[in-house]
């Protein structure tokens, strides 16, 4: 059994990389870690070109990676969310998975799962619910593809004014949105994914379920 992890995260390294390669650990299977930055992938034309073949018309690494998906057995999807929705290099590869659908639902029964980080903390009432955005675009292209959603990892990112060098003085700083009028770039502090125990158990508990869901007649 093999598990495509595709990770649409454009930074080396980061929270979600590192958080999708923990699922992919935990499932104890043969699997392959996919880096969105390192294709071209665009989104889907609404051609519909590939009804009869299966395969988009768009001639790039598109056709590839949804050949990669074709042929796994099962799914894990990470993004993050840039104005509280998926980011649109995970979205385009969502869309580019569409070919597989027409009469023969390559996708359906496989099990899957989402890894969504976001900067904006859960229990924030004030702003939109951006990680369970995130994580809602991923599980409903599951859902009307016939697949089996079997969980979601939810990892606390960090806002790009963290890092910019003007988190404290821009008066469009999201610290201040996010964290409060007295928040600085010192108090937030830089999150990662290892220090977030519910995430990282999150992560194993996903891996271990899609193995489970692999294992079933």
């Amino acid at each position: 059994m093999k598990v495509l992890g595709v990770s649409g995260s454009p930074i080396k390294n980061s929270n979600t990389d590192r958080a999708l390669k923990a699922v992919l650990s935990a499932t104890g299977c043969e699997s392959e870690f996919i880096k969105l930055i390192d294709y071209t992938v665009a989104p889907c034309r609404a051609c519909l070109g590939c009804l009869e073949t299966n395969q988009c018309v768009i001639k790039d690494d598109g056709i590839k990676l949804a050949e990669k998906a074709k042929n796994a057995d099962a799914l894990v999807i990470a993004g993050f969310t840039p104005y509280s929705s998926l980011d649109s290099r995970t979205k385009a590869f969502i869309e580019r998975l569409y070919p597989l659908r027409h009469k023969n639902g390559f996708m359906a029964t496989k099990p899957g799962g989402a890894v969504i980080t976001c900067c904006v903390s859960e229990g924030n009432d004030a702003l939109p619910p951006a990680c369970q955005m995130g994580v809602n675009a991923v599980q409903f292209y599951m859902m009307e593809e016939g697949m089996n959603f079997v969980g979601a990892v939810k990892v606390q990112g960090n806002v790009p004014c963290v890092k910019c060098g003007s988190g404290d003085e821009c008066k469009m700083s999201g610290i201040k949105m996010l964290y409060g009028e007295n928040a600085t770039v010192d108090t937030v502090g830089i999150k990662t994914f290892e220090d977030q125990s519910i995430a990282v158990e999150a992560a194993t508990e996903l891996g271990r379920k899609i193995a489970q869901a692999l294992k079933k007649p």
